[in-house]
């Protein structure tokens, strides 16, 4: 990588700090050349410290260190992304992240669609809904509907209608979130599964 560390007249360079898996955005850091330098040598994050005016690693006192899995450069050659496996919380009052959000896997709009499923069953007598009325029904009746989604997609695949595989594909999948649910988990239970399968 060619670093432009002569860019500012500090010889500082920004370094987003990432979760290599969880992709959350930690903190924001500087690096000079020694700075980088030992970040690759020792494979702990070390950053130039505006207020000690001194190489600082992260976790040197705490031991929240911030374990170095890559390290990018930006198309203009003036900031990094640092990728990392954090040891322990990443900001020093204590929480993930220095935005105080929890450093947790994100999958976007299923998130958000765990979280609904999540509220109607625990508001289910607050408010009337259909999966508020599955959870009432109880484990066997979602179970069951899981059952008849399967049956509805394995029917439309072997037709040529996209359209139709594809909405009963989207019922199969969400009900199924509903059954993890209902047996105390999430789809993050599974998709470790599924990562611990692919590493071995």
């Amino acid at each position: 990588m060619k670093i432009n560390f002569n860019k500012n007249e500090d010889g500082l360079v920004p370094a987003v700090i990432q979760d290599s898996e969880t992709k959350s955005v930690l903190m924001l850091g500087y690096m000079n050349e020694e700075a980088y330098a030992k970040t690759v040598e020792t494979k702990k994050v070390t950053f130039f410290s505006r207020s000690k005016n001194r190489l600082w690693t992260k976790g040197e006192e705490s031991g929240n260190f911030l374990n170095l899995i890559d390290i990018k450069i930006d198309c203009d050659n003036d900031t990094f992304l640092v990728k990392v496996k954090p040891q322990g919380p990443t900001c020093h009052m204590g929480s993930d992240t220095c935005w105080q959000e929890s450093n947790n896997f994100e999958y976007g709009f299923i998130t958000k669609l765990e979280e609904t499923i999540k509220s109607r069953r625990e508001n289910a007598t607050a408010e009337k809904s259909y999966v508020a009325s599955l959870f009432e029904e109880g484990i066997n009746k979602i179970a069951q509907k899981v059952g008849e989604e399967a049956i509805e997609v394995v029917i439309e695949a072997k037709d040529n209608n996209d359209d139709l595989f594809l909405s009963e594909s989207a019922d199969l999948f969400f009900h199924y979130l509903i059954l993890l649910q209902a047996k105390g988990f999430q789809l993050k239970d599974v998709l470790s599964i599924l990562e611990d399968r692919s590493n071995k």
